[in-house]
């Protein structure tokens, strides 16, 4: 049959990074010298992140790294069936549908879209659903998985809980995929989600519990937080890394490979001492990874980044077995296997 896909390949990627950089010592100076200078760079691993300029709204920010994408690989819009949004719901406008302002932004006339969510591991778990879109549907030749991200714009840097998110930036990513491609196939994808975390952290105000009001704006424009900081803590130690390598493991099995096959590790940016664990763990010399230090952490865009840098510095060439590696909270761990070439 004509439609009988064998595979997904990645045609390719696309960025936008605003130009605005918040560096390590203004991130030192926001937490009132909580943290130095050296310890933001040394132990969170942020020597600058990029910052939104007033142009760079999360809708925006996808439709240009859609536009860099499209040039990146010659794609005609038209031949574009799905938009798979990665962007985050903190965005221009509530309730308006991210994946439609950026269709239209780039002409892809013919493609129908969806916004779908799952923190920062939407991009993986995206990069899973454009290939089951693309084996099930025959009509579904061309997805584009795009999105823009700035929840760095909700950091409390004076709340010490949450050194975790003080890597927070903005950007967005794109990527392209299609059927039969011939090459960089997507072999493997592996998501496992503990939904016992589902509150443990979160943006608190401006919901339906805990709605604006006059007295809480300012607060609530910088209240993402940890709900319960100590479950979430106590959880993550003991399920974190195993679910981690249970995804990476179970990407390569899905896809005849194992770990000595990686030749690179797509990975969200995280404290450096973690980072070098993980490579340490998985047997990778540092050269098979980028470390986002100059970017911080764009939630679901870091693997797109990743990529994106990987394949502009070779360290992404004909038969690099690729990982993309993410978490998400609420909670997902995710992975997935691309062989490149």
């Amino acid at each position: 049959m004509h439609n009988t896909m064998h595979h997904a390949g990645v045609v390719g990627t696309g960025i936008y990074i605003p130009e605005t950089k918040m560096s390590a010592a203004e991130i030192s100076k926001a937490t009132g010298g909580l943290w130095s200078e050296e310890a933001v760079i040394d132990k969170l691993g942020i020597i600058s992140k990029p910052i939104p300029g007033p142009d760079d709204g999360t809708q925006e920010m996808g439709a240009k790294a859609a536009l860099d994408c499209l040039k990146n690989t010659g794609v005609d819009p038209k031949e574009i069936d799905l938009i798979l949004c990665i962007g985050e719901e903190w965005k221009e406008y509530p309730l308006t549908t991210s994946a439609l302002y950026i269709q239209d932004r780039i002409g892809a006339v013919n493609a129908w879209g969806i916004d779908v969510q799952n923190r920062c591991c939407t991009c993986c778990a995206a990069i899973k659903m454009a290939v089951d879109a693309l084996s099930s549907d025959p009509e579904i030749k061309t997805v584009m998985i795009v999105g823009g991200y700035r929840n760095g714009d909700f950091v409390d840097y004076t709340d010490k809980d949450m050194s975790m998110m003080y890597d927070l930036g903005a950007g967005a990513g794109a990527m392209i995929l299609k059927k039969n491609y011939g090459k960089n196939k997507v072999l493997g994808s592996h998501i496992i989600a503990d939904g016992s975390l589902a509150r443990t952290e979160g943006v608190r105000v401006g919901g339906i519990n805990e709605p604006f009001n006059p007295g809480n704006i300012e607060a609530g424009y910088r209240s993402l937080k940890l709900f319960d900081a100590q479950k979430m803590k106590d959880r993550l130690n003991e399920v974190s890394m195993v679910n981690w390598f249970k995804c990476i493991d179970e990407s390569l099995r899905k896809g005849g490979k194992t770990r000595a096959d990686i030749g690179y590790l797509a990975i969200l940016h995280f404290k450096r001492s973690a980072h070098l664990a993980l490579l340490k763990e998985l047997g990778l010399s540092e050269d098979k990874s980028i470390y986002l230090e100059n970017y911080g952490h764009l939630g679901q865009i870091d693997q797109i980044l990743s990529i994106h840098l990987a394949l502009q510095n070779g360290r992404i060439k004909d038969g690099t077995n690729v990982v993309t590696l993410a978490a998400g909270i609420g909670y997902v761990w995710a992975a997935n296997l691309i062989e490149w070439g």
